[in-house]
C-alpha cells in the first residue's frame, strides 16, 4: 500500500473494483464543494474564476500523457473521444478488437453506417489481447488506422503501445482508450495519435470527467466534425460567421464543460502526479500478486495473463464448479466488493488498497469448501 496516496481516501479496505469506479479522495470531494460554495454565491468574477480549473486540468493530463496542454481537450467521457476520432476518420480501413469494450465498438459502426470508415474485426485470442505480430497479419493497404484499448477490461492484458505503432507504421494512426490504464500503469502514451479516457475509473476523478490527447498526426489528419461553439477561433466573437476550428486539440470541444467537474478532475489529476503513476502502479501490482496466489490457494482458475509484464491492475478470475453469484455473495458477506460478470469475478485494487484484503478473500473463498 502506497501509504502517503492512501492517507487520502476512505474507501473501505474490501473494495476491488476500481476497473468499475474508483471511489474518489477527498481531495476532489473538497474541490467539488468549493466550487459548488463558490457557484452559489456568484457574482461578476465566478464564472471566469471557475473556469480556470479548466486549464488547469489540461496542463496536468497532458503532462502525465507526456505532452501539453495544447495537445490535451477535457471531454466528459471517453466514449465522446472515441467518436470524435471515428468520425474525423475521412475514409479506410479501421482494426478493431471484438474483445474490447462495447464503448469501443460503437464509434466505428455507426461511422460504417454512414459510409465513412469500414470496421474489421481482430479477434484475440481467448486470455490474449491485441499483440503487433496479430495487427501485422490484418494489415492491408486500405488499412488507415488501428483502435484498441491500452488495457483489456476482462482480463488486465496490457497493450504493447510501442510494438503497435512499429507494427502500423508511421503513417497510419492510433487511437487508444486508456480509461483501465491512465494514472495507474505506466505506457509510452505519445506512441498513440489519439488518447482517452475517462476519469471515473483509476484517476477516482468522479463521473463526467475525462480527457484526449491529439497528437500532431491526428490534428492534421482527422476532420473536426463534431468541433462546437467552443472549439472554434475567437469562440468569444458572437458575429453570426462560422469560425475555423481552433488549431490546437480545443477543436474538440463541442461546448463548455462543467467547472465543478474540472475542478475536481484537476484535484485528482494532482493527487497523481504527486504520488507518480510508477509509485502507483508498483503499489497495485503488488495487491494484485497477493491476490492472485489467494485466488490460486483456493482453487481459482485466473484469466489474466500470468507474466506480471503483461498485466496491469485486473485479476479476473473463476472458482470452477462454483457460480460467480455465489462466489461474490459470499465475498459480500467478507466485506469484499469485486466486480461479478455471469462467468468470471474481477479483482481490480488500487494503490490505497491495504494488505488485510487478502484475509478478508481469504476468508471468503475458503468458506466456499465449508
Amino acid at each position: 500500500m502506497l501509504t502517503s496516496y492512501a492517507a487520502h481516501f476512505d474507501t473501505p479496505a474490501g473494495y476491488l473494483d476500481f476497473a468499475r469506479f474508483g471511489p474518489p479522495s477527498r481531495d476532489v470531494v473538497d474541490a467539488t464543494a468549493r466550487a459548488l460554495a463558490e457557484s452559489a454565491r456568484a457574482d461578476h468574477t465566478t464564472v471566469d474564476g471557475l473556469m480556470r480549473a479548466e486549464m488547469t486540468a489540461r496542463d496536468t493530463a497532458g503532462r502525465l500523457a507526456g505532452t501539453d496542454a495544447r495537445h490535451t481537450v477535457l471531454l466528459p467521457n471517453a466514449s465522446t473521444g472515441l467518436f470524435h476520432a471515428a468520425l474525423g476518420i475521412r475514409e479506410g480501413t479501421v482494426l478493431v478488437p471484438r474483445s474490447d469494450f462495447p464503448a469501443n465498438h460503437y464509434p466505428w459502426r455507426r461511422t460504417a453506417g454512414l459510409g465513412r470508415v469500414t470496421p474489421r474485426w481482430l479477434d484475440p485470442e481467448p486470455g490474449g489481447g491485441v499483440t503487433p505480430e496479430l495487427v501485422r497479419a490484418a494489415l492491408t493497404e486500405d488499412v488507415v488506422a488501428l483502435s484498441v484499448s491500452a488495457v483489456d477490461f476482462r482480463t488486465g492484458f496490457r497493450a504493447d503501445l510501442a510494438g503497435l505503432r512499429e507494427a502500423i507504421g508511421p503513417d497510419r494512426l492510433l487511437v487508444v482508450d486508456a480509461i483501465q490504464a491512465f494514472g495507474a500503469a505506466e505506457l509510452p502514451w505519445d506512441a498513440a495519435d489519439v488518447v482517452v479516457a475517462g476519469g471515473q475509473k483509476w484517476l477516482r476523478a468522479g463521473w463526467a470527467t475525462g480527457f484526449a490527447t491529439l497528437s500532431d498526426r491526428a490534428l492534421e489528419t482527422l476532420e473536426p466534425v463534431l468541433t462546437g461553439w467552443t472549439g472554434v477561433a475567437e469562440a468569444g466573437l458572437f458575429d453570426g460567421a462560422e469560425h475555423p476550428p481552433a488549431p490546437d486539440a480545443g477543436r474538440w470541444s463541442i461546448t463548455n464543460l462543467s467547472p465543478v467537474t474540472a475542478a475536481a478532475f484537476a484535484a485528482a489529476l494532482d493527487l497523481v502526479e504527486r504520488h507518480t503513476v510508477g509509485a502507483i502502479e508498483a503499489a497495485i501490482a503488488e495487491r494484485a500478486g497477493e491476490l492472485t496466489e489467494v485466488v490460486r490457494t483456493y482453487g481459482g482458475r485466473v484469466l489474466s495473463p500470468t507474466d506480471p509484464a503483461r498485466r496491469a491492475g485486473i485479476l479476473s478470475f473463476t472458482v470452477p464448479d462454483r457460480d460467480p453469484a455465489l462466489v461474490a455473495k459470499a465475498l459480500h458477506a467478507e466485506g469484499v466488493t469485486p466486480t461479478v460478470r455471469a462467468d468470471s469475478l474481477r479483482f481490480s485494487p488500487h494503490a490505497s488498497t491495504p494488505p488485510e484484503v487478502c484475509a478478508q478473500v481469504t476468508a471468503a473463498l475458503s468458506a466456499l469448501g465449508d
